[in-house]
């Protein structure tokens, strides 16, 4: 198993599907090489100081250091967000979710060019667009 390491991986694998945890949020994408699969770690700076955030980090490395790399898929990259949850929750109960969240399937969350034919204000989905009465 790999690591993440450059902006343009993070980016790729972020237009995947997600898995939300309380602790974490588990992003994966399929790769179409034979690669190993490949885990990154990232915690954005709202979850506190650099030293909780790196607490949050080693945290969530421990966790997939635990966990068998069965469960993970092959010729996948992932990447786990971490929250501020991740420094109170219990570690059991993180290890317990997240092979949850590697069993669970992934919801794919559409970004971009992606999302289909922008809705108009006030409609709603599923219905169609209102038409204007003529003047």
């Amino acid at each position: 198993m790999d690591r993440l390491r450059q902006r343009a991986d993070f980016l790729a694998v972020a237009n995947g599907a997600r898995v939300n945890s309380p602790a974490f949020v588990l992003q994966s994408r399929r790769r179409d090489d034979l690669g190993p699969i490949r885990i990154g770690f990232t915690v954005t700076k709202k979850n506190g100081n650099a030293p909780e955030r790196n607490r949050i980090r080693r945290r969530l490395r421990e966790l997939v250091k635990r966990l068998d790399p069965v469960s993970m898929q092959p010729h996948h990259d992932y990447v786990l967000v971490g929250r501020r949850d991740a420094l109170s929750r219990d570690f059991a109960t993180m290890l317990d979710d997240l092979r949850i969240a590697f069993t669970k399937p992934a919801r794919h969350t559409a970004r971009g060019s992606d999302k289909g034919p922008a809705k108009g204000r006030g409609e709603k989905p599923g219905t169609a667009p209102a038409s204007r009465k003529p003047d």
